[in-house]
């Protein structure tokens, strides 16, 4: 079993940036694929950016592209968001996610996840 925990969020002025890390115990992720989500008060969770079990391949929602970058250290068994030009849209609990056995590749689809985080909440305000 994968437990995966999340740290970094906060409160931050809009154009600021953050930094999320998950941290993976109980077995590697390497061979995952990984994504974060989000989700705001009242809204469905949705994607925000995915990574191959390499790195080699990433994924982005329209509306973080350009601004946020997923990276991923199979070395340390972590994924980290990195967050710039921060909108008040951005505001959510955000949330780590790994693909289990089979799922190597990014994926914007919540259902092809197996394990979760327990979220970190992230505050921008205007």
């Amino acid at each position: 079993q994968v437990q995966l925990v999340e740290s970094g969020g906060g409160l931050v002025q809009a154009g600021g940036s953050l930094r999320l890390s998950c941290a993976a115990s109980g077995r590697t992720v390497s061979t995952y694929g990984m994504g974060w989500f989000r989700q705001a008060p009242g809204k469905e969770r949705e994607f925000v950016a995915a990574v191959s079990w390499s790195g080699a391949s990433t994924y982005y929602a329209d509306s973080v592209k350009g601004r946020f970058t997923i990276s991923r250290d199979n070395a340390k068994n972590t994924v980290s968001l990195r967050m710039n030009s921060l909108k008040p849209e951005d505001t959510a609990v955000y949330y780590c996610a790994g693909r289990g056995r089979g799922g190597a590749l990014p994926d914007a689809d919540p259902d092809k996840y197996d394990y979760w985080g327990q979220g970190t909440q992230v505050t921008v305000s205007s």
